[in-house]
This record gives structure tokens, C-alpha cells and sequence, in this order.
């Protein structure tokens, strides 16, 4: 399969407090380096598969882990933004983060306190294996994180995310980000990973 990468689904200079500029970088340039990585990946397990030699398996295994994870984690940040922030307490998703976290607020100081923290990302998930959400914190793309945990809203903390925009300010750039939230996209993947609950 080749893998392509998706159009952003709104202008590059449409998020508020996120420029042009760093839209065009981080989704041309470091989103799209994930997917050539997805797709060079595969070209190499299809020449194994039809050699029959795994010399260098290990290494594209980790390549694996690594673009794959960082294609997904990217689709999510830029299918999610592009919203006006406004937290809509009808929707299902938001229900469950006060009923898990004990309050919308209380849920979004934890993830601000992890966004501050990790190196890679802050993630809300979906876990599959209790039906509830929970925080996540990945450094790179692919570590610290429990299997089953399904992303539904993903906070790029990488210094290319915001440095341009905020130097070292990170606690300014995820203001920025939950002022683009679209709650609704949130909600969207949240409906769509509750069937999968085992």
C-alpha cells in the first residue's frame, strides 16, 4: 500500500496563534517525512518478504514503529484542530471526561501539566481493554504508551510545533492549541473507538 500524505483540512494560516508558517513546515515537511518513512518502510519488508533475507530487520522494525506512529499521531493533531476551542458538554466525549477525570478542567490541567513534561507528545486515549480515557504522554512517537490505548485528540509538543511561534514559551503554544480544538472531530474518533472496546 502506498501511503499518501492528506490535504490539511483548512487553511495553513486559519489556526489562531499558529502561523502560516509553521503550518507549512510542520505539516510539509515533518508530517510528510513520516509518511515517505511509512512508504520506504514497506518497500524494504516486501524485498525481505521476497529475498527471504531479514539482515536489518531489527532496524525496520524501528523504523516501523517510528513513521507509523508518527504519520497516525499527526493525522490526529491536524483532523482535530482547525475548531474555535468552544467545549460543547452535550457531546458524548466531553460527558466521559468528566465522568473519568471528575471535570473538563480537571482533565485539561493533567494534559497541560504532561504536554509541559514530555518531549514528543500528549495524547488523549481511548483504552480499549477498560472502555475508559486516559492520559498519555509519549516521548518521540512510540514510547511509554500501554497497548491498547487508541489516540483521540494528540498535542505535537516536538520544538518544531511552536519554537518558531514562542521560542521556549510551550505554555503559550498549548494555549494556542486548545483555542483550535474541534471538539466535534474529537467526538468523532471517541464514537468511533468505543465499538472496539473488548
Amino acid at each position: 500500500m502506498k501511503y499518501t500524505l492528506p490535504k490539511l483540512p483548512y487553511s495553513y494560516e486559519s489556526l489562531k496563534g499558529i502561523s502560516k508558517q509553521v503550518n507549512e513546515w510542520h505539516h510539509d515537511k515533518h508530517y510528510a517525512s513520516y509518511v515517505n518513512g511509512r512508504n520506504e518502510v514497506e518497500e524494504k519488508l516486501a524485498k525481505m518478504r521476497a529475498s527471504s533475507d531479514w539482515a536489518g530487520v531489527r532496524s525496520v522494525m524501528l523504523a516501523q514503529s517510528h513513521n507509523v506512529s508518527g504519520s497516525i499521531l499527526h493525522n490526529i493533531y491536524y483532523s482535530i484542530m482547525g475548531g474555535d476551542g468552544k467545549v460543547d458538554e452535550n457531546l458524548e466525549v466531553v460527558k466521559s471526561i468528566n465522568k473519568y477525570f471528575g471535570s473538563y478542567e480537571t482533565w485539561k490541567n493533567e494534559f497541560t501539566e504532561i504536554a509541559k513534561i514530555s518531549r514528543g507528545w500528549a495524547v488523549l486515549s481511548h483504552d480499549v481493554s477498560d472502555g475508559e480515557l486516559h492520559n498519555a504522554m509519549t516521548d518521540f512517537h512510540d514510547e511509554e504508551v500501554p497497548w491498547g490505548f487508541l489516540p483521540i485528540l494528540a498535542c505535537d509538543v516536538w520544538e518544531h510545533a511552536y519554537y518558531y511561534d514562542y521560542g521556549p514559551d510551550r505554555g503559550a503554544y498549548l494555549d494556542a492549541f486548545f483555542q483550535n480544538l474541534n471538539w466535534s472531530n474529537v467526538n468523532d474518533l471517541y464514537l468511533q473507538y468505543q465499538a472496539l472496546t473488548v
